[in-house]
């Protein structure tokens, strides 16, 4: 069927319906989260000027080589960087967007180690 529509799925909904209640700023951006079944994907987006200010992903690991081991784990470490990285652009506050997602699993752990990492929710 060619011309059939794209069905939205519920957590595009939810994400959707999340978005139109937060935006981020150049000082308080929004800290996005987007998982896929292998990947994490982290992002402090300026939503007024439409830019994003820092990504992490595990695709491209800190110094040290890709980090082996669970994805709750590596999405830990990665939440961890992307503080690190906000901390040296002079970034302490952040909205956080779960990307319709539930605050569970990798979810939680990259929002954890982003706490740990020094950023205030």
């Amino acid at each position: 069927m060619p011309n059939a529509k794209r069905e939205i799925n519920s957590r595009e909904k939810r994400h959707k319906r999340i978005r139109q209640k937060i935006k981020g700023t150049k000082t308080r951006p929004r800290f996005s989260v987007f998982r896929s079944n292998k990947h994490i994907f982290l992002q402090l987006i300026d939503d007024v000027s439409g830019k994003t200010l820092i990504s992490a992903s595990d695709l491209n690991p800190p110094a040290g080589g890709k980090k082996k081991g669970a994805k709750v784990e590596v999405a830990k470490e990665i939440g961890k960087k992307l503080a690190e990285l906000a901390l040296e652009k002079k970034i302490k506050q952040v909205v956080f967007d779960r990307g319709g997602y539930k605050y569970h699993g990798r979810v939680k752990a990259a929002s954890e180690g982003a706490k740990e990492g020094g950023l205030k929710f």
